[in-house]
């Protein structure tokens, strides 16, 4: 049985328990639940672009998948029509390397945290073919040594 106990009172609770049912304090370890999520079963909404970019150089913790491999979407995205506004100004790529330069160390910590939630070392990074099947797998379900799961923060 997966219990926790309450942060307010200490009492157990069920882990995914968003708030206590004895004093009603809100569990720390639990999913957010919106009222959308809680009637059809839909994520809350989060900004997976912006949540990397906000922890720019945060190499401790962990990322799920859904948050490399968006970011990682959007910033090809960005990187390819700046490249396209670059050639049409007749640049040679300025805007798309400035771009490339700034999302450089969040792209590194933002992988280093995608290899800590699958229980590596972020030093998995340095090798190319092993580190984009380590990119792909599932994250630890539940705590591992790098931090609490994320998909429960």
């Amino acid at each position: 049985m997966d219990m926790i106990f309450c942060y307010g009172c200490g009492k157990q609770v069920h882990k995914t328990a968003s708030s206590c049912p004895g004093c009603g304090a809100l569990q720390q370890g639990a999913p957010a639940l919106s009222s959308a999520s809680a009637a059809g079963g839909v994520e809350t909404s989060k900004n997976w672009y912006l949540e990397p970019l906000k922890k720019y150089a945060t190499f401790s913790g962990r990322a799920r998948r859904k948050e490399y491999w968006y970011f990682t979407l959007f910033s090809t995205l960005i990187a390819m029509s700046l490249a396209i506004i670059d050639f049409a100004l007749g640049e040679m790529g300025i805007l798309s390397d400035l771009y490339s330069l700034g999302v450089l160390v969040p792209s590194i910590a933002l992988g280093v945290r995608r290899m800590h939630d699958t229980g590596r070392s972020g030093w998995w990074l340095l090798l190319p073919l092993v580190n984009l099947l380590f990119l792909c797998f599932d994250g630890d379900d539940g705590p591992n040594k790098y931090g609490e799961d994320p998909k429960y923060l």
